[in-house]
């Protein structure tokens, strides 16, 4: 149990100082490609920091050999998004708070377009109202409709992509931390950095997964109730750590960006891979994380419509993850 408890905090250690890399690397590589600062962290953030968390999908939904492995694919496409609607955005509103001081911050007012979350939100919400409800019925095509939902990311993209909207004037970018004294590293530094900082990330996140399986059974939980609530909070821990790295640094453009551009991979991406390899029926709990995670995302999308959003109201965002994990917990354990 001891090892078990060094791997799961190593890990975790593992993961933030990696993600300090990344975050560095993947501003300076979204400079390069010239890309506009919001579309950094919606689609090169974002991206990067998902694949790990599709790949579990991925690999649950097609080399799983029974109905319960692959079930934990359809779980991990459900929970992901439940996370990053209510923990993610939770812990930038705390994280501003705690920086308050340090970021000369008093009114802790987002800097962020809030019009442009907002419609994040709704094009969220529109994919995953869709994704829920072919949870519920059963029909022959059905699979087929995953080509839908990649069809959906890639418009999504499209649209980032074509911003090009820039950084605030005080948000400075830091040198590149493998090449701290070059005003204007190479590509092929800035790419080395932000592709061994996400290896490291992947890696690191599959052992800390691991440990945490290893604790819950340790603690005789529920098989079901770990994949379903805990194991996406440690899925999405690479982005959760990115916020909070952004937000210390006052870019909380980008920890939003990088938190709404990861929301809308989960909601296409790992869901097609799994609408291809499985009958794509929820059960109760999984019902119940799509409801909680749409009332997160109306929330949200509520707050951002109305225009400047403190970073104090995410928080109670946050507590309806708890609800759930009652809910999913009391539910497993009847």
């Amino acid at each position: 149990m001891l090892m078990t408890l060094a791997l799961f905090l190593g890990a975790a250690v593992a993961i933030y100082l990696a993600c300090e890399y990344f975050v560095n690397g993947i501003e300076w590589f979204g400079r390069k490609l010239k890309l506009g600062a919001t579309a950094t962290g919606t689609v090169l953030a974002a991206f990067g920091t998902a694949l790990p968390e599709s790949a579990v999908t991925f690999v649950a939904v097609v080399f799983g050999k029974t109905p319960e492995a692959r079930d934990i694919g359809v779980g991990a496409a459900l929970g992901g998004p439940l996370v990053l609607a209510t923990i993610a955005y939770a812990v930038v509103g705390i994280s501003l708070w705690s920086c308050r001081r340090k970021l000369a911050r008093a009114d802790q007012v987002l800097r962020v377009d809030s019009r442009r979350l907002a419609r994040d939100q709704s094009w969220f919400l529109a994919i995953f109202i869709v994704k829920c409800g072919l949870g519920l019925v059963a029909f022959a095509i059905k699979p087929w409709l995953g080509v839908v939902f990649l069809a959906a990311y890639a418009a999504y993209v499209w649209r980032e992509m074509r911003d090009d909207d820039t950084a605030p004037e005080d948000e400075e970018l830091e040198p590149l931390k493998f090449r701290p004294r070059d005003d204007d590293p190479s590509m092929a530094w800035v790419a080395f950095q932000a592709g061994l900082a996400l290896t490291v990330i992947a890696i690191a996140s599959r052992v800390f997964v691991g440990q945490l399986e290893a604790i819950g059974e340790a603690l005789h939980l529920s098989p079901h109730l770990v994949a379903l609530v805990l194991s996406p909070v440690a899925t999405e821990l690479p982005e959760t750590v990115n916020a909070v790295i952004w937000v210390r640094q006052g870019k909380e453009r980008l920890a939003l960006a990088n938190i709404s551009g990861a929301m809308m991979i989960q909601a296409t991406i790992p869901s097609s891979l799994a609408l291809f390899a499985t009958p794509w029926l929820f059960d109760v709990p999984l019902m119940a994380a799509g409801v909680v995670t749409m009332i997160a995302v109306i929330a949200l999308w509520v707050m951002f419509r109305r225009g400047a959003v403190n970073a104090r109201w995410l928080v109670p965002v946050g507590l309806l993850y708890g609800v759930f994990a009652v809910f999913a917990g009391w539910y497993l354990s009847r």
